[in-house]
C-alpha cells in the first residue's frame, strides 16, 4: 500500500466521480482508475459500488476512509509542525469565519502583535465550516453558532443580541424596540440558509407563527445595511455588525432571546502554531473588552 494511493482515494471518496477526481488530481483517468485496483487488490475487498463513472462508497469504503483520514490527518499536521518549528516567522493561518463583523478589527490587533504572520480567510456557511474543522484545514473557526462535535474544541466568546435594522423613514424608526409578530406582514433582506444567525432567526419567528418574507438573500452579510439604507427590506442584524448609524435604527425585539453565542472553534488534534496561539489570545481579549463594555 502507497502514500498516493491513499491520497488518490481520498479525492475519490470525497467527490464519488472518478471524472471529477482525476480533473481534481490532474491525471488521467485510466490511471485513477488503476490506482485504485491496486489499492482495492491490496486490501483484497472492493471500496466503491461502481455504477458507469459515477461512483459509491460501500460498507469498506466508508469504513477504510476514516482510518485513511485520520492517517492522512497526522501526516499533514507533522508537516505543518515541521515548517512552523523551520519558519516560525513566515507561517500562514487558515481561518474561516460564519461571522466576519468583528474580524476586520481582530486582524487588525493581530497584525500589530505577528506583522509577519499571513493569514487566509474564508466566509463560510456553518456546514461548509464544519467540513473543514473535521478535516483539520483550518486552524481556527469564528462561528455563530457554536459546534459540539467529539473532535471539536468550542470556546464561547460573547453573547450578542440580534437587532432589528429599519431605514430612518420607516413606521417603527422612532421606537426602541418591537415584537416579532409586529414584522410578520414586513419585507426582509438577508443571508442565506445555511448562515447561523438566519437559521436562528427563521426558527424563532416560526415559534411566534410567521415565515419571514425575504427579497433578497445573499453571502455578504455586510451587504445588509446598504439594501436597509435604500428601503429595500428591514433585516436582522447582531449588535457586533451595526452600522450607517445616521440612516438606520435598530430596534431591540421584546419578548424573546433572540440573541447568537459566538464562539471561536478548532480541531482538538491539529497543531496548533505559536502563531495560532497567539491569535486565539487576540480574539479572547478582544471579546473580554467588548463584555466588558457591555456591562
Amino acid at each position: 500500500m502507497e502514500l498516493l494511493q491513499l491520497q488518490y482515494f481520498l479525492v475519490v471518496a470525497r467527490l464519488e466521480h472518478m471524472t471529477e477526481a482525476a480533473g481534481s488530481l490532474h491525471i488521467t483517468q485510466s490511471s485513477l482508475s488503476k490506482t485504485i485496483g491496486r489499492l482495492e487488490e491490496d486490501l483484497g475487498v472492493p471500496l466503491f459500488d461502481r455504477m458507469g463513472r459515477n461512483l459509491r462508497l460501500n460498507e469498506f469504503g466508508s469504513s477504510f476512509l476514516r482510518r485513511v483520514e485520520r492517517a492522512l490527518f497526522e501526516l499533514e499536521q507533522g508537516k505543518q509542525e515541521l515548517k512552523h518549528l523551520s519558519s516560525p516567522e513566515h507561517s500562514t493561518l487558515e481561518l474561516a469565519v460564519t461571522t466576519a463583523s468583528t474580524l476586520p478589527n481582530i486582524l487588525r490587533e493581530f497584525r500589530k502583535k505577528r506583522p509577519k504572520i499571513q493569514f487566509h480567510v474564508q466566509m463560510l456557511t456553518t456546514q461548509e465550516m464544519v467540513t473543514l474543522l473535521h478535516r483539520g484545514e483550518v486552524d481556527f473557526c469564528l462561528s455563530s453558532p457554536s459546534i459540539q462535535a467529539d473532535d471539536i474544541e468550542s470556546q464561547i466568546l460573547f453573547i450578542d443580541p440580534i437587532l432589528v435594522a429599519v431605514p430612518k423613514g420607516h413606521r417603527l424608526a422612532d421606537r426602541s424596540s418591537v415584537t416579532l409578530t409586529e414584522l410578520k406582514d414586513e419585507w426582509f433582506v438577508g443571508v442565506k440558509r445555511g448562515y447561523g444567525t438566519r437559521d436562528l432567526v427563521d426558527s424563532v419567528c416560526k415559534l411566534v407563527g410567521f415565515v419571514p418574507k425575504y427579497v433578497y438573500e445573499g453571502d455578504e452579510p455586510a451587504r445588509l445595511g446598504a439594501l436597509v439604507e435604500a428601503e429595500i427590506g428591514i433585516a436582522f442584524i447582531p449588535s457586533t455588525a451595526k452600522n450607517s448609524p445616521d440612516r438606520i435604527k435598530y430596534l431591540q425585539v421584546e419578548n424573546q432571546e433572540l440573541v447568537r453565542e459566538i464562539a471561536l472553534l478548532w480541531h482538538k488534534s491539529r497543531y496548533i502554531s505559536q502563531a495560532a496561539m497567539d491569535f486565539r489570545e487576540v480574539v479572547v481579549e478582544y471579546f473580554a473588552a467588548m463584555s466588558r463594555q457591555k456591562i
